[in-house]
């Protein structure tokens, strides 16, 4: 190359090479991109096919630079003079294997390098898929969706034009999915991407040509302030002002009173969501009150609907959130809350129970007067004895309190001591050794509790009897701590800690059910009220005295809500009335504990009876039974028998009927009681039992699905029973300043769309 004397008119011969996704130049000396290759006339005969290299060709007798070609494996140095060179031509890092170079007449071979590197693959494809060998192949895996494609065999190339299409014509069954949360769900995305041409380089996961839609963004901001309880002034505030416009330009945020709008139009969408699921009930509905103070003299009451499905699933559902008179908590302001509330909600006849946080001393006054009030516009069942119910998560808390208060100055003692040693770190240090020295073996770590959960109180109680010895031993050896509580504060801790497990545990039993129905109240309430019972009569002065002051809440408690307790055990096939009497002579003994016995029996059938009144929905199941069982009334369809036969069926027909008259037929509720109990299993569903049996006790799967859906607690399922101790929540101060109107809306809209899907626009 380089020589005068060459052929001008030599050109490359042999077999044509197709090159995949490359492009080729004849003639000129044009640059090479990717795997583009120059053929001009200075190449040799018989040149062969380059793949992914680059060549510069090299006319006339221009001098070469760099590691540009020259003849005879030669390299020409910075001087000028020919130095002797590997047969391997380099360009820019480039290796060409397996060519022919031509000087002259005389065609010089390359051999292959003992190393070569590859370019950096450009395409964009190659974001989306990783290259896999086997068996002598190559083949691209989309990162994606894992599918293999092929890609190259030996000598033979597949080309990207089928992995682009793959990731932009929505081939990919993961990127179709990933699309409607970008670019939306009706019709802002257009689906189809333009493909990109080889030389530019842009993501190609069918989002570039989506449509920004402001209203569903103003939808989606609105329901991030809802969800997250963000103030309606977000949206004026400089630094989130910028953040929007650095993700969308044309996006323009809405002042306060546009965004307080779009946050009520939010609520009156998904209110008609819940309205229609509400009004699909096939039961009763039943209700939980819970009370909220401002710090202006103002009160609110929430009220939350519960109930089962058609389907047998359990629902909660916020309902109102309306401002009621001062004090919010009164039966008054509760029951015109709730007379306000069912007409909205089309549910004026179909109120079965109403659980709130009534104080044990006033519930007999409360439920009376409520009772009253509530009867006048509707008709409860029983007579109204179980339409007011306490929560049992509010007795779990007073009765904590009522154990912490009781040893309060050791827990001060331990708070303080606890403080002493995470204060410093050569207290620790020392608290280290001394454990270490008294080799005691437990693992458990001091922590200081939160006053307002009386869970972390028992916890840190729990983790300091541990190291009782530690903390007498700290105290002598440094004369700073003077906090160590005696052996008679540490054997209060020991026997506080003992009834606070109950309640541990039992709330710890709640919380670990998704969606508590009422069937497993009843072991936890019996329980604790046999323990507490036993206790009060404890010759250790220190558990009596404790025991009696839990004892005297706790009872209050059971004697007004172990019936409703009771029949809702009682519609478990697991238990049915066998647990009634085993826990009621375990606590009031054999004899007193039937007279108990017979009280639930005597109520579970008399509110049956109530429903066997009702008219029984006409499912397909009975038309049926009702069409095939009835008799015809067409003589001439009479089948005849022989008289022979006839006689005696006759007399056989009468027989039957006079022992039919002779029997009482047994209602569902007394078959029910009487079959076998149902193996106890620990992923027994009790909603998919009565789903199953429905047909065999039409009457009583009803009266099953309003009792099994009444709420014994009215902590939700985002909500802590251990933060439960309070007779009313306080709403903020900026809460406080909302229009009554807002605050519903905020408040229902938040509950409602924990329910919804979260890509529902």
């Amino acid at each position: 190359m380089g020589d005068p004397n060459i052929n001008e008119s030599s050109m490359v011969h042999g077999t044509e090479t197709v090159f995949e996704d490359c492009e080729i130049f004849l003639g000129g000396n044009e640059m090479v991109y990717g795997c583009e290759a120059i053929i001009s006339d200075k190449m040799g005969h018989e040149a062969e096919m380059i793949l992914d290299y680059k060549m510069i060709d090299i006319h006339d007798s221009k001098m070469v630079h760099s590691n540009e070609i020259v003849p005879g494996g030669s390299k020409v140095d910075p001087g000028g003079e020919m130095v002797p060179y590997d047969q391997t031509v380099l360009h820019c890092n480039q290796t060409v294997q397996g060519s022919e170079i031509a000087s002259g007449n005389v065609t010089t071979g390359v051999k292959p390098p003992t190393s070569s590197k590859r370019r950096r693959k450009t395409s964009m494809v190659w974001e989306h898929f990783t290259t896999e060998d086997s068996e002598g192949c190559t083949r691209a895996c989309c990162k994606h969706c894992n599918g293999i494609f092929a890609y190259s065999s030996g000598s033979k190339m597949s080309g990207t034009s089928h992995l682009k299409r793959h990731v932009t014509q929505g081939h990919c069954p993961e990127i179709k999915v990933q699309e409607p949360r970008a670019g939306g769900t009706e019709n802002d995305c257009q689906g189809a991407v333009d493909k990109p041409s080889k030389r530019r380089r842009h993501t190609c996961t069918g989002y570039a040509n989506a449509r920004f839609n402001p209203d569903r963004s103003k939808s989606y901001l609105a329901k991030m302030i809802i969800l997250h309880d963000y103030p309606l002034q977000i949206v004026q505030q400089p630094t989130f002002i910028s953040f929007v416009e650095g993700l969308q330009p044309s996006f323009k945020v809405v002042n306060t009173d546009a965004i307080e709008a779009e946050v009520c139009a939010v609520y009156l969408k998904e209110r008609e969501s819940v309205l229609k699921q509400v009004g699909n009930i096939p039961g009763r509905i039943n209700l939980t009150v819970q009370s909220w103070t401002t710090s202006q003299t103002l009160g609110y009451v929430s009220l939350a609907g519960q109930f089962i499905d058609s389907e047998w699933k359990l629902h909660r559902r916020m309902l109102n959130f309306v401002m009621v008179p001062w004090p919010g908590c009164s039966e008054n302001a509760v029951s015109e809350a709730i007379s306000r509330s069912l007409p909205q909600w089309n549910m004026t006849d179909k109120l079965f129970t109403v659980t709130g946080y009534y104080d044990s001393s006033s519930h007999g006054i409360y439920s009376l007067n409520l009772r009253e009030e509530l009867s006048r516009k509707n008709i409860p069942m029983l007579r109204g004895q179980f339409l007011v119910v306490r929560c049992y998560a509010h007795i779990l808390n007073a009765a904590a309190s009522d154990v912490t208060a009781s040893v309060q100055s050791v827990i001060y003692k331990i708070r303080e001591s606890i403080k002493f040693i995470k204060s410093c770190v050569s207290h620790e240090e020392m608290f280290a050794h001394i454990i270490l020295q008294l080799q005691i073996p437990s693992n458990q770590t001091l922590c200081l509790d939160i006053k307002a959960q009386w869970n972390t109180t028992y916890l840190m109680l729990l983790a300091a009897l541990d190291y009782k010895q530690a903390f007498t031993m700290l105290e002598k050896c440094n004369d700073n701590y003077n906090q160590a509580p005696s052996a008679v504060d540490w054997e209060k801790v020991e026997v506080a800690c003992r009834y606070l497990k109950l309640l541990y545990d039992s709330a710890n039993s709640i919380m670990a059910t998704k969606d508590p129905t009422a069937n497993i109240f009843f072991h936890e309430a019996w329980t604790i009220q046999r323990e507490i019972s036993n206790a009060t009569d404890h010759q250790d002065s220190i558990s009596s005295a404790i025991a009696k002051g839990m004892h005297e809440m706790f009872d209050k408690y059971w004697k007004d809500c172990n019936v409703v307790l009771a029949i809702a055990v009682v519609m478990d096939p697991r238990f049915k009335m066998k647990i009634v009497e085993f826990s009621y002579s375990k606590i009031y003994g054999l004899m007193k504990g039937a007279k108990y016995v017979k009280l639930v029996d005597d109520d579970i059938h008399e509110l049956y009876k109530e429903y066997v009144r009702q008219p029984l929905p006409l499912t397909p199941a009975h038309v049926e039974q009702e069409v095939t069982g009835a008799l015809p009334n067409d003589k001439n369809n009479i089948p005849t028998d022989p008289t022979s036969t006839g006689n005696l069926v006759s007399g056989f027909d009468i027989y039957l009927s006079e022992v039919a008259m002779s029997q009482i037929p047994k209602s569902e509720l007394d078959q029910y009681l009487e079959e076998a109990l149902v193996p106890r299993m620990l992923e027994f569903d009790i909603l998919k039992w009565w789903k199953l049996n429905a047909v065999r006790y039409p009457t009583l799967s009803r009266m099953a699905q309003d009792v099994l859906a009444i709420p014994m607690s009215t902590v939700g399922r985002w909500s802590s029973v251990f933060a439960a101790g309070t007779e009313a929540k306080m709403l903020d101060d900026y809460q406080s300043s909302l229009h009554p109107e807002t605050l519903e809306a905020l408040f229902c809209a938040k509950d409602w769309l924990q329910h919804s899907s979260p890509a529902a626009p």
